[in-house]
């Protein structure tokens, strides 16, 4: 699939859904408390998006996939089906990954929560995956190339003593969910693929506490660390500009 150059009122629409996805996240905010369970959280969001966003919730059947939300707790590295069983409780870590489609656009971006009181060392990990997605957005510029990205953040996640995840990576989007570039976050500086105005894509690292090495689960979809130690996710759809980066999914609280 080929990479597409969005206009700047293709980037303007992809704002509009981004946003849209962001609220969702800022929503959820006080639902995400010991007790929920992560179906009730997806109901929510489902209504919210429906109902008061009027869009559209992008991963309900997206190759199958049976709910809204992907919700990945504490060592699930990502795509956690919700589900009535799966109740949280003080202590947990939590990604919340929502997309949503507005005017046939896609609006990408997810969130780490932590419930309740959370152990010193799962609040760090959380605050240095969201640092490693900043390092990654910062280094985007039209001439720079992907293996920069992937460079920075792998850079400063092994500094801090953790693990990038190999086998996921962030990925182009557009009116279509996932199409390319791949955005790996690991490489080398300099090598890969040359940014350019109007390319949109996810950065989305995941970062382990322990190995790199990750699971699928016999439902197909749900990414675990091997090592059953924890994982923590952030995710942003960023648009490269004349002169640096646009990230169209971000929150009011966030300052990079």
């Amino acid at each position: 699939m080929p990479i597409t150059i969005k206009t700047k009122k293709d980037i303007e629409n992809m704002r509009i859904a981004g946003q849209k996805a962001a609220a969702v996240l800022n929503m959820l905010d006080k639902y995400v408390v010991p007790g929920i369970t992560t179906e009730e959280l997806d109901k929510i969001a489902f209504d919210y998006i429906t109902r008061d966003l009027k869009c559209i919730p992008a991963n309900v059947g997206y190759n199958g996939y049976p709910k809204t939300l992907c919700t990945s707790l504490n060592s699930v590295i990502c795509h956690g089906i919700p589900s009535e069983s799966q109740t949280l409780k003080d202590g947990d870590i939590l990604n919340i990954d929502v997309t949503v489609i507005e005017n046939k656009w896609h609006g990408d971006t997810s969130k780490m929560y932590a419930v309740g009181k959370i152990q010193n060392f799962a609040k760090r990990l959380i605050n240095v995956t969201q640092e490693c997605m900043y390092q990654g957005i910062k280094k985007v510029r039209p001439g720079e190339k992907l293996g920069t990205i992937g460079s920075a953040i792998q850079k400063h996640a092994e500094n801090n003593h953790y693990s990038v995840v190999r086998d996921y990576c962030g990925h182009g989007i557009g009116k279509v969910y996932h199409e390319e570039p791949q955005v790996l976050h690991y490489g080398n500086p300099g090598e890969g693929l040359m940014l350019e105005e109007g390319m949109c894509f996810t950065i989305e690292p995941m970062i382990n506490l322990g190995s790199y090495h990750s699971k699928l689960l016999d439902d197909g979809w749900t990414v675990v660390t091997k090592d059953g130690k924890l994982s923590a996710q952030w995710e942003h759809t960023i648009a490269v500009t004349a002169d640096g980066y646009d990230i169209l999914t971000l929150r009011e609280e966030e300052e990079i």
